[in-house]
């Protein structure tokens, strides 16, 4: 048996290399981007006014004062989408102009349209009246300002938000590289195991809920999960001849549930080593999910997981095994936890990292709190549902007091 965090250097080690795929922007939400984005051009394009008003050029109003007005003639009207092409241009003229017209060139400045004195009147206005002086460039968007040639919009390994598609289309990018999900084909085992649709089961049998949690789980995280079913413990040949397969089909990673133990009917290790498969690991020093194991297939980019049978120990190895390696296999940056002050005491095996189902929540002081719940058996569902986040609580201390700092994640990332 391992430590969690020797399971994590493997992990990252023997992560999936998995290619990109070329799609549209309106498609690419939620997906990883594979390369670094950069503007392919300057926004704005050309400068522009940030208010309705009228372009000036700055250095005509210098003296203007209420003793000494000065009068400008009114040659264009620009609104935003038109040309800001002048034919003539004379000294003192002015250029009506709408938020978001281009600046025609050689103009400078803008006058807000509520600082605007019309002659002869504001209905029939030929000209404005200046009566003080107008600094340069008031009002301008500079071409340029926002984006720059080849500046970054977005990094490699990040994935892409609804944010992302308003830069991309005002930069005229229409299709980006991503790297493809990995395909997950997920199985439990377990005489046990029946269908969720069953309206009535024996005392000992259960629903599967493993598989359910696990496809929900992968969707929105770049994750393509396949139900695979069931697969009773009388029958590991049905096992063995989708690991056989895995050879020449399009899965990345075999995920099973149960039957990886030390038991008389606790199948995979076995089975798995006899197909062909590496140990990477069996068994990390954590609560839930302590005989998880890692493999790989010898000389192919593909890996099984095993992973216990009861559900939250299944959701702890999804959730800090099978999640890590898939961010590492698209090439996203390790997830940032967060930190918390504990509000309530928790005692566990010294030698043990645990995986806690906590609630974080905010008191009226800002402070971040993290609250153990009741129910921490890895057979008991209530307090899963009841929590919003896990607490780490790393190997090496086994009395954790009210006020300690804990380290924590969402229950499902980036919620």
């Amino acid at each position: 048996m391992i430590k969690y965090k020797e399971a994590i250097n493997i992990i990252k080690k023997v992560s999936l290399k998995l290619s990109s795929e070329k799609i549209s922007i309106l498609n690419s939400v939620g997906r990883v981007c594979d390369y670094d984005i950069k503007s392919p051009s300057i926004n704005p394009l050309y400068n522009n006014t940030a208010f309705d008003g009228f372009a000036l050029v700055a250095k005509e109003t210098k003296k203007a004062s209420l003793k000494n007005l000065k009068k400008f003639k009114i040659i264009k009207t620009v609104a935003a989408g038109d040309s800001p092409k002048i034919k003539h241009y004379e000294k003192n003229s002015a250029v009506e102009i709408m938020t978001g017209g281009l600046i025609p060139k050689p103009f400078d400045t803008v006058l807000a349209v509520e600082k605007a004195k019309y002659f002869p009147t504001k209905e029939k206005a030929t000209h404005i009246i200046i009566d003080k002086e107008v600094k340069k460039f008031a009002f301008i968007r500079f071409a340029g300002e926002d984006y720059k040639l080849k500046d970054l919009i977005i990094k490699k390994g990040e994935v892409i938000q609804p944010k992302h598609i308003m830069a991309l289309t005002t930069l005229g990018i229409r299709y980006i590289k991503v790297k493809k999900k990995p395909k997950i084909t997920f199985l439990s085992t377990g005489n046990e195991i029946v269908s969720f649709k069953s309206k009535s089961i024996s005392p000992w049998q259960v629903r599967n809920s493993n598989n359910h949690y696990f496809k929900v789980f992968g969707e929105g995280l770049n994750i393509n999960v396949v139900d695979g079913g069931i697969i009773k413990d009388s029958n590991p040949e049905k096992l063995k001849k989708i690991l056989k397969k895995l050879n020449y089909s399009d899965t990345d990673i075999i995920v099973t549930s149960g039957a990886i133990s030390a038991g008389k009917f606790d199948f995979i290790p076995s089975l798995v080593n006899k197909i062909g498969f590496k140990k990477c690991f069996k068994g990390v020093s954590i609560k839930p999910g302590r005989p998880i194991m890692l493999s790989t297939l010898k000389q192919k980019n593909k890996l099984f997981f095993g992973l216990p049978g009861n559900p939250i120990s299944c959701a702890a190895g999804l959730r800090f095994f099978v999640y890590p390696l898939i961010r590492k296999s698209l090439g996203m940056d390790v997830e940032k936890k967060f930190s918390a002050k504990l509000v309530n005491k928790y005692f566990k095996v010294k030698n043990f990292t645990h995986f806690v189902r906590c609630f974080v929540k905010i008191n009226s002081t800002g402070l971040v709190q993290l609250e153990v719940l009741q129910g921490q058996q890895s057979n008991r569902i209530k307090s899963f549902v009841n929590a919003n986040c896990w607490g780490i609580f790393p190997e090496g201390k086994a009395n954790y007091k009210k006020g300690d700092i804990i380290d924590w994640v969402p229950l499902i990332p980036g919620s």
